[in-house]
């Protein structure tokens, strides 16, 4: 603006100074037109800029303390599987099957470590031609990645091992739903396909950049990945193969409680590697996780404690240890979304309606599932899923949705996510104990399952009278 006014100025001057001039008479007026064009040229033509240079695009760079971390929640989630899931699981069966559960999670755990590493990390984690269930075999076998690789800010062999723990806890959480009647053989063919044909592109459509992550589902540590993977396909299994003998006529009481709830206690302790590891870092949303899963687990004890002593006049130590793992299912999906309160309420929902569902909707139905997998993994995992989209909301004190995502969007978006998983791996799930059954059979003959798997699948006893 200040030069404009100049060049205005100078040129009425020298406007005045051709005052005598005739108006017929251009060889004045003219050099003031094209001053004043000059001016206007320079006024509307930006000054030059010059370009910056363009920044490089920074490599991935090595965090000493995320590494500590990641290495620490890895080993975490290996403590919550051996021991603790076997612990509590052994716990909940007969004494004469107590070594055949904790070999079919020890077991699994081993198979499916390697199987990981051979195409399972990269089936789930690169891109293929069936991107949007399947990722590619660019690192079978682990090809291509070295000590200097790196994932995040972490080694990709440690981001690696954690995904494994993941891929090998979910299948050994199958194992509840049939326990005390299924072959061992039978248990690790199952195993190995499933993995394959359920994990594998469950966590790639929700974690490996597949349909449901280009949906937009919110799944932080595994509530459709994990859960209700595990949840639908014990359902199916437990029914595929019948109940056991002597199920509604007999009673089948838990033949130690003191090892379900060290058990429950370890995969509690295991958890914050679970929840608190998949943030990949040591920071501010990693707190969040932390405290998010004490509370909602706190929380679901309590709702079940309460419940089972209205509804049954006594609260049980299996009602609480039950509880508690209802409230770790469901606050897996949520817990880096919702705020503190939020996971509280969260809690005792899936408290008292995992309650439900390992009472009343099994005995509706009559399924023998045998240590509650679908009612506890399944169901938690459902109520963790659907609950993330409502609480994830800021008037709940949750950290909000995508840009243009509204609650029930968002809501939506979560059934997708579970009835997608539901569909997938109980259909797959159906066809694999169909198979395994039509070929090497599933179940055990009578006599076997009366005498105890101990014997029988495996030359040993637990207990020696």
């Amino acid at each position: 603006m200040l030069k404009r006014i100049l060049f205005l100025i100078a040129a009425f001057a020298a406007l005045g100074a051709t005052a005598g001039v005739q108006a017929d008479d251009h060889s004045v007026i003219q050099p003031v037109e094209m001053m004043l064009a000059q001016a206007e040229d320079t006024m509307t033509q930006p000054a030059p800029i010059e370009e910056a240079p363009v920044a490089e695009e920074e490599a991935p760079t090595l965090d000493s303390g995320n590494t500590a971390w990641m290495i620490v929640a890895t080993v975490l989630v290996i403590m919550m599987t051996i021991p603790g899931l076997a612990l509590f699981y052994g716990g909940l069966v007969r004494a004469k099957n107590m070594l055949s559960v904790l070999m079919q999670v020890f077991a699994t755990f081993a198979l499916l470590s390697i199987l990981w590493a051979l195409f399972g990390y990269s089936l789930a984690f690169t891109e293929g031609p069936f991107n949007s269930i399947y990722g590619g075999f660019s690192k079978a076998f682990l090809s291509g990645v070295t000590v200097d690789s790196i994932s995040g800010s972490i080694p990709e062999y440690v981001f690696i091992t954690f995904q494994l723990t993941f891929a090998a806890i979910t299948p050994a959480l199958i194992v509840g739903g049939f326990a005390e009647r299924m072959k061992f053989s039978a248990v690790l063919w199952f195993m190995a396909l499933w993995l394959f044909l359920c994990y594998i592109p469950i966590a790639h459509m929700v974690w490996g950049g597949g349909f449901l992550a280009g949906l937009g589902a919110m799944d932080f540590a595994g509530g459709t990945v994990v859960h209700i993977n595990a949840g639908i396909a014990a359902l199916v299994g437990c029914i595929v193969l019948g109940k056991r003998i002597g199920y509604g006529r007999e009673a089948m009481p838990p033949h130690n409680l003191t090892f379900t709830m060290v058990g429950a206690s370890l995969l509690w302790v295991g958890w914050y590697g679970f929840n608190v590891g998949s943030e990949l870092g040591a920071d501010g949303v990693a707190g969040l996780v932390l405290i998010n899963t004490q509370l909602c687990t706190a929380a679901a004890v309590l709702g079940w404690l309460f419940i089972e002593w209205i509804a049954r006049g006594k609260p049980t130590m299996l009602g609480g240890a039950s509880g508690a793992i209802a409230g770790l299912v469901a606050i897996t999906p949520a817990c880096a979304f919702v705020g503190p309160m939020g996971a509280i309420v969260l809690g005792i929902i899936a408290g008292i309606i995992c309650f439900w569902a390992v009472t009343g909707l099994k005995s509706m139905f009559g399924y023998d599932d045998s240590l509650d997998v679908f009612g506890v993994h399944g169901v938690g995992g459902i109520i963790g899923a659907i609950g993330t989209g409502f609480l994830a909301a800021p008037g709940f004190g949750g950290a909000g949705y995508a840009e243009g995502v509204t609650m029930g969007g968002q809501v939506v978006t979560q059934i997708i996510s579970v009835v997608v998983t539901l569909v997938w791996t109980g259909v797959i799930s159906l066809i694999l104990f169909k198979i395994i059954d039509a070929t090497i059979g599933l179940r055990v003959p009578e006599d076997q399952e009366r005498e105890g798997l101990d014997s029988t699948q495996h030359g040993e006893v637990a207990y020696h009278a």
